[in-house]
């Protein structure tokens, strides 16, 4: 870094020395756009952002076309960013149909998505909590033996639009299922985002007691309420090293109105290079990417960062 350069870098003590960015723009951030997203605009989105250092970017969904036609295009798209030396594409699967079809392109990380509330589950999943995880099992089992990575995806784990706040304790119950199951990794998701630091150390702390590893959770913080950033430094605080973000915060949830746009990446990039944290993204290259991705969808970045690097360049 040069001379005089920003953010400056003061190191905190008890945080990593380097933090994973699991990038999620081109899968959550674009499935819920009210316009089509051609499929060379959503290629180059993937080639632009593993090209600014992201080592892990949500390449698509192989849900049904009917739930989420924003990702219809994923035997399409996948081919074309498959190529990308470096850098690790996972994608969703809802079940054992589109964990097949993702295996047969060449998919090694995939990801399944369970709710730790009910009332979320029938929204998204059209079933009961435990019933989506008895459907999660055998897609589990077959993509480990097919020598995929899996990551386990647990919505609403702070809370919920219909039932407000989630004990600490449902949510573990649905996170041990997952890792008995098999799943290597899982992200708490804070989809309404409504989390604040506390309730993350908590939920952490109860995990651990449990028996789920620090080393196997991310986390995923929504900016409803402008707590995103704060939940995160709670969680690398507490060891946390996997952060899921999303390029000029995008996203929201399909499912649940109330969600609002994800962390953006450039935010937490600034902070956790001011933190003296390494991330491996050059967060430049990061900002112009996510000017040009706000130009293909015909409107501005949210993200504050994004927002005031992209004007100093004018």
């Amino acid at each position: 870094m040069t001379a005089g350069a920003l953010p400056m870098v003061v190191p905190a003590p008890d945080l990593p020395a380097r933090v994973r960015i699991h990038e999620v723009g081109a899968r959550d951030g674009l499935q819920n756009e009210k316009t089509a997203v051609p499929t060379a605009v959503k290629a180059e989105f993937v080639r632009r952002l593993a090209g600014a250092g992201l080592t892990t970017v949500e390449a698509t969904s192989f849900v049904h076309p009917k739930w989420v036609p924003q990702l219809a295009d994923a035997e399409e798209l996948y081919p074309l960013v498959s190529d990308l030396a470096g850098v690790d594409l996972p994608v969703l699967v809802p079940n054992r149909r589109g964990l097949d079809r993702a295996l047969a392109l060449g998919a090694r990380r995939v990801a399944v998505f369970a709710s730790a509330t009910e009332s979320f589950a029938k929204a998204n999943l059209n079933r009961t909590v435990d019933e989506s995880l008895a459907v999660f099992e055998p897609v589990v089992r077959e993509a480990k033996d097919a020598g995929a990575h899996v990551r386990g995806y647990v919505s609403m784990c702070f809370g919920d639009p219909w039932e407000g706040a989630v004990p600490p304790h449902q949510v573990a119950r649905v996170c041990t299922a997952l890792r008995d199951m098999g799943c290597d990794e899982l992200s708490l998701g804070d989809t309404i985002g409504v989390a604040t630091p506390g309730h993350v150390q908590a939920l952490l702390a109860l995990l651990n007691e449990r028996g789920v590893p620090t080393p196997a959770l991310g986390v995923h913080f929504h900016d409803t309420y402008g707590q995103a950033l704060a939940n995160t430094l709670a969680a690398l605080r507490h060891g946390v090293t996997t952060v899921d973000a999303s390029a000029g915060g995008l996203g929201g949830c399909p499912y649940a109105r109330s969600a609002t746009g994800n962390l953006a990446t450039e935010d937490l990039v600034w902070m956790l290079h001011g933190l003296g944290i390494e991330t491996g993204v050059d967060l430049g290259r990061l900002t112009a990417t996510s000017v040009w991705m706000a130009e293909q969808l015909g409107r501005p970045s949210p993200s504050r960062t994004v927002r005031a690097l992209s004007h100093k360049d004018q």
